[in-house]
């Protein structure tokens, strides 16, 4: 199965030239890691920068310069920096061709809970909810199950929604899952990982075709 890094990297794969793409905190901040050759693509970040290149080394570390996530990171040649009014109008004005958010839950409908768990303390909901209206491109990274074991792809999610049949393509440690017609599709495993492990781990109506290809990363 894969690591955070290694969701990062598949994610990565369906950046297209040209691309204005958002990143969420978590897992879905690595892929400005990961960028394949040959692809020139523009990470945004809700906080207000366009131009976000790949984490720091110790020695370029910039307290000033953050991430939505308040991670530190670089800032490619051309970067530019904007209040939240005018991050928030590229998003809402659907500027934005991809969209890369982390989930606690999914649903096979599409739905997904990423800002809130009951009882617990919240610093705020930030820009999912705009993010998830406005997105037409949303891919999930996630694992694929909780710290206890128990699947996080649903029938439906139990945890505050933040969005309501907005997810087209879910990428996990263990598989890539597409959300169509009220189900889970299974697009690919990941390496060393089987179908059988992939539907034992899938608590939602999960459709397996024939043949389902081991990821290329």
């Amino acid at each position: 199965m894969l690591d955070k890094n290694g969701i990062a990297r598949r994610i990565a794969q369906e950046l297209k030239d040209g691309w204005y793409v958002n990143l969420g905190i978590g897992i879905p901040t690595l892929v400005a890691n990961h960028i394949p050759e040959g692809i020139s693509v523009e990470f945004q970040s809700e906080n207000g920068i366009l131009g976000m290149g790949p984490f720091p080394t110790e020695a370029e570390v910039d307290a000033d310069l953050i991430n939505a996530g308040k991670q530190t990171i670089t800032a490619l040649p051309g970067a530019v920096y904007f209040d939240s009014a005018t991050s928030f109008a590229m998003i809402r004005g659907q500027h934005v061709q991809l969209t890369v958010l982390g989930a606690m839950e999914v649903s096979q409908g599409g739905d997904i809970a990423n800002w809130k768990i009951p009882g617990r303390m919240v610093k705020g909901m930030g820009g999912a909810m705009d993010l998830v209206a406005s997105a037409e491109n949303i891919v999930v990274a996630m694992m694929h199950t909780n710290k206890r074991g128990e699947s996080k792809l649903l029938p439906a999610c139990s945890l505050p929604l933040t969005g309501v049949a907005c997810v087209k393509r879910v990428v996990t440690n263990l598989a890539v899952l597409d959300i169509l017609g009220g189900a889970f599709h299974l697009v690919e495993r990941a390496p060393g990982v089987t179908v059988e492990e992939i539907q034992a781990a899938t608590a939602g109506k999960l459709v397996v075709p024939a043949d389902v290809p081991e990821m290329q990363l």
